[in-house]
């Protein structure tokens, strides 16, 4: 396996070589130790590899990730998985703020807490906290869904389009335009198939969640709306 010691190597280094494989490599297994919080590491990955990096990671870890398996074994900074366009990310600590923002697609699971503003602007992008989330998560979320099984902060889901989110734990409080609503035998059966590829299949009741979604009176613009905006 392919092993990167970024206490020797630099981060520059680790990405261009990540980003000169081709889609057909045989080299499908790679390491990086001493991760030391640096940033940027292993952005813009666009095949279909596995990563570990043993230890925590700076800003942005996995941006643009397509197609890749990357899984970090300590905690995440800011914007962890942002602008994903498909694979997997696993976070196997906790994540800072942004986690996931602008994804477009792909698994980003976390096993500790996210912080505020967690799937920001997601675009289709599936996010699994086993832990809690904090203020204005999936704040203008557009499409995608949201796992939570502990709590969420304050002003869940503000100004969200068509993105689900489902909560175990107690939300704070929701944000403008974002209501609780019933779940539906498709939408038990979409949260039903996250779990399962996340890897927590029997880890919960379905009936444990609480879905939450837009009321969608925010979407034109109305005088009478004006305090919302």
């Amino acid at each position: 396996m392919p092993t990167f010691d970024l206490a020797v190597t630099t981060v520059r280094d680790v990405n261009l070589a990540l980003h000169q494989l081709t889609p057909d490599t045989n080299q499908t297994a790679w390491q990086i130790e001493n991760p030391q919080g640096k940033h940027a590491i292993g952005v813009g990955i666009n095949v279909p590899v596995e990563l570990e990096i043993n230890g925590h990671v700076g800003y942005y870890c996995a941006g643009m990730n397509k197609h890749a398996s990357i899984r970090i074994h300590g905690n995440a900074g800011t914007g962890v998985a942002e602008n994903m366009m498909s694979g997997t990310v696993h976070v196997m600590g906790d994540a800072s703020q942004s986690a996931g923002a602008t994804g477009c697609g792909g698994l980003l699971i976390i096993d500790g807490d996210a912080s505020a503003r967690c799937g920001i602007s997601m675009k289709g992008i599936d996010i699994l906290v086993k832990g809690s989330i904090g203020s204005m998560s999936a704040f203008m979320a557009q499409a995608g869904n949201l796992v939570v099984f502990g709590d969420a902060g304050d002003a869940l889901g503000d100004s969200i389009y068509e993105a689900t989110i489902f909560v175990r734990g107690k939300v704070k409080s929701l944000g403008a335009d974002c209501i609780e609503k019933p779940m539906t035998p498709e939408d038990r059966e979409r949260l039903s198939e996250l779990l399962g590829r996340a890897g927590m299949e029997g880890a919960a009741e379905i009936d444990d969640f609480r879905m939450y979604g837009s009321a969608r009176e925010l979407y034109h613009f109305h005088v009478d709306n004006i305090a919302n905006y």
